[in-house]
């Protein structure tokens, strides 16, 4: 596929805000106005006329002091590769007639079709499928390529600026006492094969003043540290494209966020991934007094594939099963002796899983076409995983179903209620309730796989994204108090 026939979601928008003049970008106007007879120019694509629409594009776009100014001031940050989050969620203000009448003109989905979908969402899904192009194995790397740019710049700026980038920050009449903020350092570790591989650490911080400059103090109170792995149908995605979650995580829970690198199909076929989180979970594990944590309240999360590789994951470092990993010869027999070693994780959080290779669901049927995960990408992404693996399709280190879960820890399971995976997600958490194992199953209705991407952009994902990270750190808060109690 050329670059000339490629039109991403960032091309399209990028043009959507030169039209409708979204050109503020978080400086001193705050809101901009669109003129009559003015059309949105996208390719192919024609827009209805508006007349004199007012967007606000962000409550945080006024009159900015000098001094706030220098604190907020980024020298290697632009506005611009984050175009497309305020276009995205410029658009959103758009009336919902106006809105409407676009999802239509892009032959959307309707809301008899998806009953809790605002216009805003299915119009963004509109646009997903007239710009969606077949996903060829061959062209995987151009794929991951357009995912990391468009991901990117659909994550609010604010995500990206650190305040130790900023001299100003250090001194302290430009300090508030309390004030907290969120740090991140990029780290290289040894992968399952003794390569290179990163971890993105993040940290919360909380400012206390002392004489001249302020002196920052880990916030933990819960002294537990999260291990991430990103989505990406084990193909595409890195610490980059979920930067923007990890970061709320760590600013919501107060825990130190920890994001894996892991090498991706189909240059490195299952069970590679897996292989390498679990190099990451004992680096973790080793390290974790420097993050505040104990070895014992390490917490597993991802999304997609990354909830997939959390339920294996937590299945293998709780009941390693040797024989599964003698499949692998000498390789699976150096990460088997370390899956012994290995102090067992307090939790887990997988959003909208991978949990089942090969059978279907009802929720693959219903959702398979139309929406941002269809039954050909799956396709797609399952060969690049799949094909050129030394292991059988059907084996426990491939599809967590297969595996022991009777002693798996207390699972908080999140499930997308448009998603072709839905229901293999509750299969997962019906398996793990039979065998008297603790889990929470939330489900977001309304909402399509891949939900967290938009959780800056659209109004309603942000909030039920906010409700997911403080119900699970909710429920990992009553886990360690339970086994207080029990130790008590």
């Amino acid at each position: 596929m050329s670059n000339s026939t490629v039109l991403s979601v960032n091309t399209l928008l990028n043009k959507a805000v030169k039209t409708l003049n979204l050109t503020s970008l978080g400086q001193e106007k705050s809101a901009q106005k669109v003129s009559s007879n003015q059309q949105v120019d996208s390719s192919e694509l024609k827009i209805i006329e508006i007349e004199s629409i007012e967007l606000q594009v962000s409550s945080d776009d006024k009159y900015v002091s000098v001094k706030d100014k220098m604190l907020n001031h980024h020298l290697m940050t632009s506005y611009q590769p984050h175009l497309l989050h305020y276009a995205m969620k410029g658009i959103g203000c758009l009336p919902t007639p106006i809105l409407e009448s676009l999802v239509g003109h892009l032959n959307g989905p309707n809301s008899k079709q998806y009953l809790h979908v605002d216009a805003h969402l299915r119009l963004i899904l509109a646009i997903n499928s007239k710009l969606k192009m077949p996903l060829q194995l061959s062209e995987m790397t151009e794929l991951r390529k357009r995912f990391a740019t468009d991901a990117v710049a659909m994550q609010a700026p604010s995500v990206w600026q650190q305040a130790s980038d900023n001299i100003f920050s250090s001194i302290k009449q430009f300090a508030k006492k309390g004030e907290s903020s969120i740090s991140w350092q990029d780290k290289t570790i040894a992968n399952a094969d003794d390569g290179d591989m990163t971890l993105r650490c993040y940290q919360k911080r909380t400012n206390n003043i002392g004489f001249g400059f302020k002196k920052e103090k880990i916030y933990n109170p819960d002294k537990t540290v999260l291990l991430f792995f990103h989505g990406g149908g084990f193909c595409i995605g890195d610490v980059n494209t979920h930067h923007e979650f990890c970061h709320a995580v760590c600013e919501q829970t107060g825990w130190p966020v920890v994001s894996v690198d892991y090498r991706l199909a189909p240059e490195h076929p299952a069970p590679t991934a897996l292989r390498d989180c679990i190099a990451a979970y004992a680096w973790l594990a080793e390290h974790c007094q420097s993050f505040g944590s104990l070895p014992s309240r390490i917490v597993l999360a991802g999304d997609s594939a990354g909830g997939g590789l959390s339920t294996m994951m937590a299945q293998q470092i709780i009941t390693p099963s040797k024989d599964a990993w003698l499949d692998l010869g000498t390789d699976g027999q150096k990460t088997f002796d370390m899956l012994q070693r290995l102090p067992p994780p307090m939790a887990q959080m997988p959003l909208y899983p991978v949990t089942d290779v090969e059978n279907d669901y009802p929720s693959w049927e219903l959702y398979g076409e139309g929406l941002l995960l269809d039954h050909a990408d799956v396709a797609v992404f399952d060969a690049a995983c799949l094909e050129n693996s030394p292991l059988p399709r059907q084996h426990i280190l491939t599809s967590p179903m297969l595996g022991d879960n009777r002693q798996i820890c207390p699972t908080y399971v999140v499930a997308a209620e448009l998603d072709v995976l839905r229901d293999e997600a509750f299969a997962y958490a019906n398996q793990l309730k039979d065998y008297g194992v603790v889990v929470q199953t939330y489900t977001v209705v309304g909402a399509p796989h891949g939900f967290i991407h938009f959780m800056s952009v659209h109004e309603a994902l942000e909030q039920e994204t906010k409700h997911i990270i403080n119900g699970f750190a909710r429920f990992v808060r009553e886990v360690i108090r339970t086994q207080a109690l029990l130790a008590a």
